[in-house]
């Protein structure tokens, strides 16, 4: 069963960066398609970015779009979420998650394996 951690979580000043990361173990990152989530207090958990296995793009929330890289380093078992341009409302905890079936936001219960979470917070 893969394990997940993540870390990087941080406070940080609007329009800032951070980076997190999404370390695995138990099993090859390599075989899953990961998924970036986050649930910001009293919302519900939803989708920010899912990594394929191989062969196509990420793809993004639309609020992130354009601020939030999301990547993968086999080699090193670890994924990746590099967060740019960061606003007050990215503010709330951020989950990886991991499914050996189809990487998609909008299906949460596809993902079997997830992380404890890492608290992002963004203010001035």
């Amino acid at each position: 069963q893969l394990q997940l951690v993540e870390s990087g979580g941080d406070l940080v000043q609007p329009g800032g960066s951070l980076r997190l990361s999404c370390t695995a173990s138990k099993s090859t990152l390599d075989y899953y398609g990961i998924g970036w989530f986050r649930q910001a207090p009293g919302k519900e958990r939803e989708g920010v970015a899912c990594i394929h296995r191989r062969g196509r793009d990420p793809d993004y929330a639309h609020s992130v779009k354009g601020r939030f890289t999301a990547s993968r380093d086999n080699a090193k078992n670890t994924a990746y979420l590099e967060m740019d341009n960061l606003k007050p409302e990215d503010t709330a905890v951020y989950y990886c998650a991991g499914t050996l079936g189809t990487c998609s936001l909008l299906f949460q219960h596809n993902f079997g394996s997830w992380g404890q979470g890492t608290q992002v917070t963004v203010s001035s």
